[in-house]
């Protein structure tokens, strides 16, 4: 008998990355090393250099007239609406523009200057407007109308816009009485703080730029090569846009360069379709250089916050009103969902029995908001947690223990009304503010400096739709290899890794037998929503899981009637199937592919193996839309816990981050290792959008679109210490009770940090960037009073 107890299970396991190999060598295949031969055409944009006018006239014949021209595609090509959750712009402007970079025309030429000499000599007639670029201006009555057809636009049906206004979604939470003013609820507060905070736009600034390659055969059918999150959205949503059958669109999506949100759904991706229709037969290559970067694909939508928070004197919260205001730019198609999920999570990870929420996501003459690893809670937990904080010192209570009286526990009521899942939350915060040794004092390192230690939890529940499925294949080959086919991306996140972990676990073979079918291709793979929210280790993974079952149902049932046993007494391990009734032994190699012969020399049973799964969580309900009140908005809620060390120079400003610690209950870690490296992720791109990070306008210009007045964290400026944390209480809908962690660690750095520095030097700024020069005066402003 084959010995099968020589190979553990990967599930737990730091196994390597499928991937490491191909990357470290530079084999790896990302969209702009794809080669296409002597018939690539390149193309460029013409924009926009205005925040909000009309188009009265476009005339193109002076870049046509160019040598090398090709064709132009103005917005007369593209009359459909496009977007995700709300349908509100074009591919290419057809009546007005809306922001700095808004596409008017795309050039197609035979190189990339060319083609970039000829956006040029794009010439458009415009008719100024007033350019709208505060957010709460932008909601009122008052503010020129971005969108006049808001009534008119087509949207999903959990999404609330309000004609007539700015407004494209007003998510509504009312839950005890917290908006009656005087009420019940807050009579009963003996302590209550407020306060006004804003998060600015910033820029997810991935190595590799958006690319697109589109080629258009004259038969109709039309395939795109991209660096996209959404290969199957995109088909979906270009095909409804352009009218082409989504079985004639092909998207091909190789590995991505990272994305962070900045390329799920569509931005430009449209525009080269639109593009290469103009010249059928050849491939055009659109690639965005590092100043569009910044401005003319997505950014993470501003956010101002109006919160109100109050509790007994025995540290008991009791009330909640926020008011958000979204800046979602120009066209909100994805940002709507931003400004609900902040909705649904506006208590952050507390029970609060009186709520009063309202959640507005406002057009205005900015960037096109996106998502962004997070969507939204970054930006609602800068406020939330540094209140509670207040509220704390308030109480005279210690910040780690009110958080511990108040945080979310399994049972708890959340503030739509659900009931709370098992979760480790308590465990995060006591773990993570031992690491850091908290309640300690310790001394700064030099006179002039001073130490302080902050923390801050979070919450976070996959964004998305409730039909937002996954499927998966799986084939085994001659050898009993597997082949494992998938259509979530590969961000450098490592899913490819734990979905062959989850395969060969669930087949009962090496995890080394499992490749990936790759790239990921809308005409082979199997259909996934999007790699957005988190949500691929818990959703893919079933649905991994389900296809590798369903392989090794096949593969027992056959060896099951060979061997005349029931198939209970059956197992496949270490590629073997085994009889644990009469100890009989069985490689996989052949047996997948060719059958097993019947007795007597009669022919053959079975034959090649191939496995399906699928997913979708059909439990999700809907919410009220006047209460924001329902049985179960989201699928579950990943939680954690972040606390900070820190020193502030006090003759510079200078922050000096020591430790780190991150501790996040993530269900089940099924590869530790990229566990860990997630939360190390996180922690430093969030350290980078607290003490960095901003992008700024005048009048709706961009002031700072690149790295030169750009900055982003490096590694001189990364925290002396991070210490991740895994907390693991099993999610019940979840593969080995796992959930997600790729966005979660870049939720509570920029509050702890805030929280820390408060501790240190006593000072608190509404807004990040946390820079040293914000920080030296303020200290200066505090020492004048």
């Amino acid at each position: 008998m084959t010995d099968t107890t020589t190979i553990p299970s990967p599930i737990g396991e730091s196994v390597q990355r499928i991937d490491a190999v191909e990357k470290v060598t530079g084999a790896a295949k990302f969209a702009d090393d794809l080669q296409f031969g002597a018939g690539l055409l390149y193309g460029r944009l013409a924009r926009s250099p205005h925040p909000h006018a009309l188009i009265k006239k476009i005339d193109v014949s002076k870049a046509l007239a160019l040598p090398g021209v090709k064709a132009v595609a103005t917005g007369a090509d593209t009359p459909g609406f496009i977007g995700l959750y709300l349908r509100d712009r074009h591919i290419f402007c057809t009546d007005r523009v809306r922001y700095v970079g808004d596409p008017v025309a795309g050039v197609v030429a035979t190189s990339e200057e060319i083609a970039e000499q000829a956006c040029k000599l794009v010439k458009v007639e415009y008719e100024l407007l007033p350019a709208v670029t505060d957010v709460e201006q932008a909601a009122s009555p008052e503010s020129p109308l971005l969108h006049p057809d808001l009534g008119q636009y087509e949207v999903a049906n959990f999404i609330f816009p309000k004609p007539g206004t700015n407004i494209s979604n007003h998510f509504k939470v009312r839950k005890g009485d917290a908006g009656l003013e005087p009420g019940s609820a807050w009579a009963q507060c003996d302590v209550i703080v407020e306060g006004t905070y804003r998060v600015p736009h910033i820029q997810h600034v991935p190595i590799e730029p958006h690319i697109s390659v589109a080629l258009a055969e004259q038969s109709g059918k039309v395939t795109l090569w991209s660096s996209s999150q959404s290969p199957f959205a995109q088909r979906n949503l270009i095909a409804q846009t352009l009218g082409i059958s989504q079985g004639d669109l092909r998207v091909v999506a190789p590995y991505i360069g990272g994305g962070f949100g900045s390329k799920a759904g569509v931005s430009m991706e449209a525009c080269a379709v639109v593009m290469a229709q103009q010249v059928p037969g050849r491939p055009v290559k659109l690639r965005m250089t590092r100043e569009e970067e910044f401005f003319c694909t997505f950014v993470r939508q501003g956010l101002v916050a109006h919160t109100k928070i109050g509790a007994t004197k025995d540290g008991k919260l009791l009330a909640m009103k926020t008011t958000y205001y979204w800046d979602a730019g120009a066209y909100t198609e994805y940002g709507v969902n931003i400004a609900r999920a902040a909705g649904y999570s506006s208590t952050g990870p507390y029970e609060i029995p009186n709520v009063w929420a309202d959640s507005y996501c406002c057009y205005t003459n900015h960037p096109v908001g996106g998502p962004m690893r997070g969507f939204g809670m970054p930006e609602i937990h800068w406020g939330i947690e540094q209140l509670m904080d207040q509220l704390a010192e308030k109480l005279g209570m210690d910040a780690r223990d009110f958080r511990l009286k108040n945080c979310l526990k399994t049972g708890s009521q959340v503030v739509t009304g659900w009931t709370m899942h098992p979760i480790g939350l308590s465990e995060c915060i006591e773990k993570a503010a031992a690491a850091i040794d908290w309640g300690v004092t310790e001394p700064a390192s030099a006179p002039h400096k001073k130490r302080g230690k902050g923390l801050a939890i979070m919450w976070k529940a996959p964004a998305m739709p409730p039909n937002a499925g996954s499927s998966a294949f799986v084939r085994l080959n001659e050898d009993a290899t597997v082949t494992v086919a998938v259509g979530g991306q590969e961000l450098g996140q490592g899913t490819f890794t734990v979905m062959a972990q989850m395969a060969a676990a669930s087949l009962g073979v090496p995890v080394e037998w499992i490749r990936i079918a790759t790239p990921v291709d809308t005409q082979y793979s199997p259909y996934e929503w999007q790699t957005v929210a988190s949500r691929l280790t818990w959703s893919m993974g079933n649905a991994v899981v389900a296809a590798a079952k369903n392989a090794r149902q096949q593969i027992l049932a056959l060896v099951a009637e060979h061997w005349n046993e029931d198939i209970d007494n059956l197992d496949i391990k270490n590629g073997c199937v085994i009889s644990y009734k009469s100890e009989d032994s069985l490689p996989l190699k052949d047996m997948v592919i060719y059958g097993l012969p019947k007795e007597g020399d009669c022919g053959w049973r079975g034959g090649p193996v191939l496995g399906r799964g699928d997913f979708m969580p059909t439990y999700v309900t809907g919410l009220d839309p006047e209460t924001g009140q329902g049985p179960r908005a989201v699928v579950h809620y990943t939680v954690g816990c972040q606390a900070v060390e820190l020193e502030v120079d006090t003759e510079t400003g200078q922050i000096e981050i020591l430790r780190v610690a991150a501790a996040f209950d993530v269900g089940k870690a099924i590869n530790p290792d990229q566990v860990r490296a997630q939360m190390e992720g996180g922690v430093v791109q969030g350290a980078s959008s607290a003490l960095f990070e901003a992008l700024l306008y005048k009048d709706g210009q961009p002031l700072n679109p690149s790295f030169v007045d750009y900055r982003i964290a490096t590694s001189v400026d990364m925290p002396g210490q991070i210490i991740p944390i895994i907390v693991e209480v099993p999610q019940d809908d979840g593969p080995w009770g796992a959930r997600g962690i790729g966005e979660h660690a870049m939720v509570p750095t920029m509050p702890a940090i805030a929280n820390a520095i408060y501790n240190a030097v006593g000072i608190r700024l509404p807004s990040p960037p946390l820079s040293a020069e914000k920080i030296f005066l303020a200290m200066q402003e505090k020492t004048q009073v």
